[in-house]
């Protein structure tokens, strides 16, 4: 596997991250001693097997959940260090598999709820220009209802967009999605990352999905067990193959 090359600072970066779920449920360390930085204006796919710990370091990463060990820092400021309303703006960056929306708000509306824009008519301006970037400008009169389940998706994405924080994690984006419906929502990461500068870190386990990155980092047991700069997607699912499925 090759080494990483980019030289670029981390915008957000975990230090030897542990989190342990046995708990009651029994289950075991859901990340281990886990280091891993990802530069700015990069796509970064965080790869791995059904259990392997994705979703543990995404939260971690964007604050949702605290590590029982390890460090996270975004920038040179460690997260603990963070007041409220910059966890909160921090959170509010993270689009989890399904995605909720209001099902009772447009389109716009519910990009609107998740600005920090001043007054109503900034928020709906945010909202718009948010709705642009993702292609669904359109449809912003429409309800939840009455969209895809990839519209869906990109209006989640777009929620994220007015925050203060160039950062955006996203869990499994092409989960349960058609290939057309998978390459259009790859295609809006991309977009983010090449036009507006963001900086994604997404967790899949699909290797076509991960081959849009510009780097992936793959993860077993709960361990970060390699780097790919550039992955194809004969690369990503051979590396998949040598690992033996997670347990628990």
């Amino acid at each position: 596997m090759s080494q990483i090359t980019d030289v670029r600072l981390p915008v957000v970066q975990l230090v030897r991250v542990s989190v342990d779920r046995r708990g009651a449920a029994g289950r075991g360390g859901a990340l281990l001693e886990a280091s891993v930085g990802f530069p700015e204006r990069t796509l970064t796919a965080v790869v791995g097997p059904s259990g392997a710990g994705k979703s543990a370091l995404l939260r971690c990463a964007s604050g949702l959940e605290r590590p029982h060990r390890g460090k996270v820092f975004k920038g040179s400021r460690e997260l603990e260090a963070m007041d409220d309303q910059e966890l909160t703006e921090l959170r509010g960056l993270f689009v989890p598999r399904q995605p909720e929306l209001d099902p009772a708000l447009t389109t716009c509306e519910n990009v609107a709820q998740a600005s920090y824009a001043g007054g109503r008519r900034a928020r709906r301006a945010a909202a718009m220009e948010a709705l642009r970037h993702v292609g669904l400008d359109e449809e912003a009169g429409r309800y939840p209802d009455g969209l895809s389940a990839e519209q869906l998706k990109r209006v989640a994405i777009a929620r994220t967009l007015p925050a203060g924080p160039r950062i955006l994690f996203i869990d499994e984006p092409t989960d349960a999605l058609d290939h057309a419906g998978a390459r259009r929502i790859m295609d809006v990461l991309r977009t983010l990352v090449e036009r507006a500068g963001r900086t994604v870190v997404m967790g899949t386990r699909d290797p076509a999905a991960a081959a849009c990155a510009d780097r992936a980092v793959f993860l077993l047991g709960g361990r970060v067990v390699g780097k790919i700069d550039h992955p194809t997607a004969d690369e990503v699912a051979a590396e998949l193959a040598r690992q033996p499925p997670c347990q628990g």
